[in-house]
């Protein structure tokens, strides 16, 4: 064998092929051998079997893989490119300015601070707009700083954002008022912004992809400085006298549109729709005297000697009594007890009236008068309750103020804006079931007869149904927006005549009657007022006062309630009236033109 030979010999025996069973050694190998010594180790051979089946499972997870793949990069591809694509980039709104709300004469009474863009240098005050981390700005909503008007404007909540920065309330929500009342309309559409942004989140370019649209201005019917005077006579009344709250309301009789409506005590528009001021809010919610109740429509009262023009009106169409048929006015009627003869129950008038027809009834405000024709005594036959719970519902009275009457479409406003709670009318079905089945009494027809036992009424009711009485018998439903003519609820189908009958007895009143603080010389005004009595001891009272103006040509209607003050106090509703319409005279003289 040649040298090469052998050297190329050598190296074949070093780099040959080894085979698996020279590497796993087992009994089979090697038979005499110690297999002792590999306890733990391979026992058995790896067949081929084994092999295969390690081979077709890999085979799987990559075929797995394979086809995973295949859907993310083939099948949902265009998907999947749209969510990666918008990974870089971050939608912020671009908020809508809000429609303003104005006054009828073009005051602004809400409206929406200029916003501050986010990239702007600005020293205007932080009131001015509300600029969040990311730069967005929230326009903030300002409201006039004239008093008396925040239950008629409400209040807005902000756009809101989670913890991570989302906003998940986009828009301004009216809560109250007109802000919510017609939050459809004075809500824009927000714009909308898109940032680019890197890995790092730095912002790599913007676009305006849809311009915001503001809302729709709204024009309400108030005139704003007459019912800010409105309010501020109520307050000072109240302030001297000791009610702890009121409600006043001014109506034109003719088209429904309401001048004046403010509720005593307030909040501030402002504070509750910033929520900054937490001693302020604390304060509002725990006021006794609840100045988020809506006197003007939440509020029920006993109205008193306020419902005697409705109960005049009754008895003149039901044929009880002629306008000049004279009833004697003392100082109480007495009825006796029909179970026991020796027993008598006395029903008092708060004066000695003397001889009275039906004008000088009303304008003296004689309860003896009022208890005969309601329910009768001696010779003079009465209405009786039944025929008392047919006509007093005629001016709108025990019913809630229609919702929705303002011919907006439904889609324009938010739920209802004057709708009231509904009230009581006394009645022998009503006290039975109120006292446990008691059963009705012809004193309970007396008190109603006055205005006194069950009743209870809403300011927003106490004007609109004296307003039926200076037009003629046309019950309106109120609207707040200028120039819209409210919707007729219903006619009462009462002679003309009567209805002067019981406008002379107010102007009487007025004149020379318990009303006649309101006997001005700029203005003829008729007027009925009332005393409410509350309590077991009858210590505290509601005062009222309740017309229209001008007596020859009635063109508006008034109502003003004082809430809860001391029966021993003079001053009263009708001292406030007086302060509006002198105020008035000096300062807004075209509504007696």
């Amino acid at each position: 064998m040649s040298a090469f030979s052998k050297k190329y010999a050598k190296k074949q025996k070093h780099n040959r092929e080894i085979n698996p069973d020279e590497i796993f050694m087992d009994s089979k190998n090697i038979s005499d051998f110690d297999t002792d010594q590999f306890e733990g180790r391979l026992e058995k051979p790896i067949s081929t079997f084994a092999m295969l089946g390690i081979g077709i499972f890999f085979a799987l997870i990559v075929l797995v893989f394979m086809s995973k793949l295949t859907m993310l990069q083939v099948v949902h591809a265009g998907e999947y490119t749209t969510l990666s694509e918008n990974n870089t980039l971050r939608s912020t709104p671009i908020f809508a300015a809000r429609g303003v709300i104005y006054d009828r004469n073009g005051v602004e009474l809400a409206w929406n601070a200029p916003s501050i863009p986010a990239t702007a240098t600005s020293t205007a005050s932080s009131s001015s707009a509300d600029i969040d981390a990311s730069g967005e700005s929230v326009p903030t909503r300002e409201y006039t700083d004239l008093p008396g008007l925040s239950h008629t404007l409400g209040y807005v909540q902000y756009p809101s954002k989670d913890s991570s920065g989302f906003y998940y309330q986009e828009d301004f929500d009216g809560v109250a008022g007109a802000e919510k009342y017609f939050n459809s309309i004075l809500t824009g559409q927000n714009g909308l912004n898109l940032i680019e942004v890197d890995a790092r989140d730095q912002v790599q370019s913007e676009s305006t992809v849809r311009p915001p649209q503001e809302g729709t201005n709204v024009t309400l019917s108030v005139d704003s400085k007459v019912q800010s005077e409105l309010y501020s006579a109520i307050v000072d009344i109240a302030g001297k006298s000791g009610f702890t709250g009121g409600a006043g309301v001014i109506m034109d009789v003719h088209t429904g549109e309401i001048i004046a409506d403010t509720s005593y005590p307030e909040y501030s528009s402002e504070a509750m729709s910033s929520k900054t001021n937490a001693t302020l809010l604390y304060s509002y919610f725990n006021n006794p005297n609840h100045p988020f109740l809506d006197r003007v429509t939440q509020g029920l009262y006993v109205p008193g000697s306020i419902i005697k023009p409705y109960m005049a009106l009754a008895a003149l169409d039901d044929n009880v009594i002629s306008p000049t048929t004279i009833i004697q006015g003392t100082k109480y009627i007495s009825i006796q007890n029909p179970y026991d003869p020796t027993k008598s129950t006395i029903f008092n008038d708060w004066q000695v009236q003397g001889p009275e027809d039906m004008y000088k009834a009303i304008a003296e405000s004689s309860d003896v008068y009022f208890y005969e024709i309601g329910g009768g005594y001696k010779n003079q036959k009465g209405l009786g309750i039944t025929k008392i719970d047919k006509y007093i519902p005629m001016f709108g009275f025990g019913a809630p103020v229609a919702a929705n009457t303002d011919g907006l479409p439904d889609t324009d406003r938010e739920g209802s804006f004057f709708a009231s709670a509904s009230g009581t009318i006394p009645s022998p079905a009503w006290k039975a079931a109120t006292f446990g089945g008691e059963q009705w009494y012809l004193g309970d027809t007396y008190h109603t007869s006055i205005g006194q036992y069950g009743y209870q009424v809403t300011p927003i009711q106490a004007v609109r149904g004296m307003a039926s009485i200076a037009n003629g018998g046309t019950v309106l439903n109120p609207t707040i927006i200028k120039g819209d003519q409210g919707t007729i609820a219903q006619t009462v189908p009462i002679p003309a005549a009567d209805f002067q009958v019981v406008r002379d007895g107010m102007r009487q009143g007025a004149e020379s009657g318990v009303t006649d603080a309101l006997n001005l010389p700029f203005v003829q005004v008729a007027s009925k007022s009332g005393t409410a009595q509350l309590g077991v001891r009858l210590q505290s009272v509601n005062s009222w006062i309740t017309g229209f103006w001008p007596y020859n040509n009635p063109k508006y209607a008034f109502a003003i309630l004082l809430d809860n003050g001391p029966s021993t106090e003079t001053v009263n509703a009708t001292n406030a009236m007086v302060e509006v319409l002198n105020w008035m005279n000096t300062n807004a003289p075209s509504y007696f033109q």
